[in-house]
């Protein structure tokens, strides 16, 4: 992308606070916002929130490092997490409450958004689940490790599927954002 994308404006806010608002309204009761060792604007936009904001101290740091990192910082009551990306800050709070509905009735699977045949995101997570991330694998290898533990959730939210990598893509996101959809959050 070329700038942080957590901080780019996307309607009235941020796309961090974009996210971090549809997760408390789909009821989250505990945020954690992982951050790199650089990403002290990042911290201090999310701290506007009722968060909790960790540092993943690995210099190259991936995604899974990151949720390694947000998991050990849970409060130990937590059974299942949603692993939310600022990649995809169009998803509705609708369709959280949704994921977290399916968990309440399938706690020991992961719940995965699906819409016009293909996966989206965000996903939840049993919490004895992301236990499995070790160094070498990713979220997809812990998904992919036993698909039969995958419950694949129907949702009209096209929000799960639209990824913001490219200035393209944000551009497109953008021109998504109307007065409506903040609503519709």
């Amino acid at each position: 992308m070329g700038r942080c994308k957590q901080l780019l404006p996307l309607g009235k806010e941020t796309v961090i606070a974009r996210c971090i608002e549809t997760l408390c309204q789909a009821g989250i009761d505990e945020i954690i916002v992982v951050v790199s060792a650089e990403g002290k604007e990042v911290a201090a936009e999310a701290m506007r929130f009722p968060v909790r904001v960790v540092i993943n101290q690995e210099l190259e740091g991936d995604m899974a490092s990151s949720v390694r990192t947000g998991s050990e910082a849970l409060s130990a009551d937590i059974t299942g997490v949603v692993i939310t990306l600022c990649d995809q800050p169009l998803v509705q709070s609708a369709t959280v409450k949704q994921l977290i509905g399916a968990y309440r009735s399938y706690p020991n699977h992961i719940i995965a958004p699906h819409l016009a045949g293909q996966k989206g995101h965000p996903l939840l997570f049993p919490r004895q689940v992301l236990s499995e991330l070790h160094d070498c694998q990713t979220l997809r290898d812990v998904v992919r490790n036993d698909p039969s533990r995958v419950i694949e959730l129907p949702v009209s939210d096209v929000g799960v599927l639209l990824d913001m990598d490219t200035p393209e893509d944000y551009s497109k996101i953008c021109s998504q954002v109307t007065a409506s959809d903040m609503d519709e959050r």
